[in-house]
């Protein structure tokens, strides 16, 4: 299980939380359509519906990590690493991204702005302030605050 409560995941990484610009919920739709770092994202709204209204938002971005896809960079690696965020089909990402939070299952990382990354397995081992790859399966999740 990767969390507990929808309110609990909120409050447990709002210091995470990513600063951007929320547009319009269409009718209906379970995405949000958040703008941050320089990337449009689609989000699957776990803060319920018509929670947020548009405008400047906070919002914590949670994604699942597909294992095959994510790694550890090496030393050498991580010495000429820039933070990389690409977004995949409707509601996934891509990237490179500097390790700012670690626990057993949990990644937050730095990649254009800070996202929760998660599995369902042990993770890599990886120090704070490590550098990672990483792919997330669609779809992403918006908590907002």
């Amino acid at each position: 299980m990767l969390e507990s409560s929808e309110t609990e995941f909120a409050a447990r990484y709002q210091a995470y939380a990513a600063r951007g610009q929320l547009y319009p919920q269409c009718e209906g739709s379970p995405l949000l359509e958040f703008a941050a770092g320089g990337r449009v994202l689609y989000l699957f709204d776990r803060s319920g519906p018509y929670a947020g209204r548009p405008g400047p938002a906070q919002v914590v971005i949670h994604g699942v990590l597909d294992p095959a896809e994510t790694r550890v960079l090496t030393p050498e690696e991580a010495q000429r690493a820039s933070e990389l965020l690409t977004v995949v089909s409707i509601s996934g990402v891509e990237g490179v991204g500097q390790v700012l939070d670690v626990s057993r299952r949990v990644w937050v990382v730095q990649a254009r702005l800070p996202l929760v990354l998660a599995a369902f397995e042990p993770l890599p081992p990886v120090p704070v302030g490590g550098w990672v790859a990483f792919r997330t399966q669609p779809p992403l999740h918006g908590f907002l605050l």
